[in-house]
C-alpha cells in the first residue's frame, strides 16, 4: 500500500470513527464508551483510532467541534442569501431543525458534556453558540419590536428549545411531519408567523 493510497482512506476512516462516536453516545453517555467500544462499532482495530485521536476527549471535541461549525455555517450561509428579516428567520429555523434531526445524538452530547470539555474547547464551543444565539436575536429584533434585548433573547432560546425537545424525546414521526411540528413551535414561540418561502 503506498503513502497516497493512505492518505486517500484516512479521511473515509475518520469519518467512521466519528460517526460511531455519535451512534454510541446516543445509545448511552459518553462517559462510558471506551476507545475500543468506537473502534468495534467503526469496524476499525484500536490502534487505527489512534492514527486520528490521542485520546476519547478528542473524538469529543471534534464531534461537538463538526456540529457547531455546522451551525454558524449554516447561518452564515442563510445571511447570504436573504434579505428580509421574516425569510431569514424561518430559514434559520428551517435549518436548526434539519441539524436537530440528522445530527440528534451529536447535540444530545453537547449539552451533557460541553462543561466537561477543557476550558480553552468549552471556552470556544460556547462562544459559537453565544454568536449563534445573537444571530436570532439581530433577525427577531425588527421583527418583534415590542421585546426588549433580554426579552428577546429569551425567546429565541424557546425557540431554539422547542425544537431541541427531541433530544430527550424522540416521538418516532416520519421527518416530514416531524419538521411541520417542529416548525409550527419554534415560529409560535418566537411570536412570528412562517415566511411564506423560506430560503437558505
Amino acid at each position: 500500500m503506498t503513502n497516497e493510497t493512505r492518505r486517500q482512506r484516512d479521511p473515509d476512516r475518520k469519518a467512521r470513527i466519528l460517526a460511531a462516536a455519535a451512534d454510541l453516545a446516543g445509545r448511552t453517555s459518553f462517559h462510558d464508551v471506551s476507545m475500543a467500544d468506537i473502534g468495534a462499532e467503526a469496524g476499525i482495530v484500536g490502534s487505527g483510532i489512534y492514527r486520528h485521536f490521542d485520546s476519547k476527549t478528542s473524538i469529543l471535541i471534534a464531534l461537538l467541534d463538526r456540529v457547531m461549525n455546522r451551525i454558524s455555517s449554516g447561518a452564515e450561509d442563510i445571511a447570504k442569501v436573504t434579505t428580509d428579516d421574516s425569510e431569514t428567520l424561518s430559514a434559520l429555523v428551517s435549518d436548526h431543525i434539519r441539524i436537530a434531526i440528522d445530527d440528534r445524538n451529536v447535540l444530545a452530547v453537547y449539552h451533557r458534556e460541553v462543561d466537561n470539555l477543557p476550558e480553552e474547547d468549552r471556552r470556544r464551543l460556547r462562544r459559537l453558540q453565544r454568536l449563534y444565539i445573537e444571530e436570532w436575536v439581530h433577525v427577531l429584533a425588527p421583527l418583534r419590536s415590542d421585546l426588549t434585548d433580554q426579552e428577546a433573547r429569551l425567546t429565541v432560546h424557546a425557540a431554539i428549545g422547542a425544537i431541541q425537545s427531541i433530544l430527550n424525546f424522540n416521538p418516532e414521526l416520519p421527518d416530514d411531519r416531524l419538521t411541520e411540528l417542529l416548525s409550527q413551535m419554534a415560529h409560535a414561540c418566537l411570536g412570528v408567523d412562517p415566511a411564506r418561502t423560506p430560503r437558505g
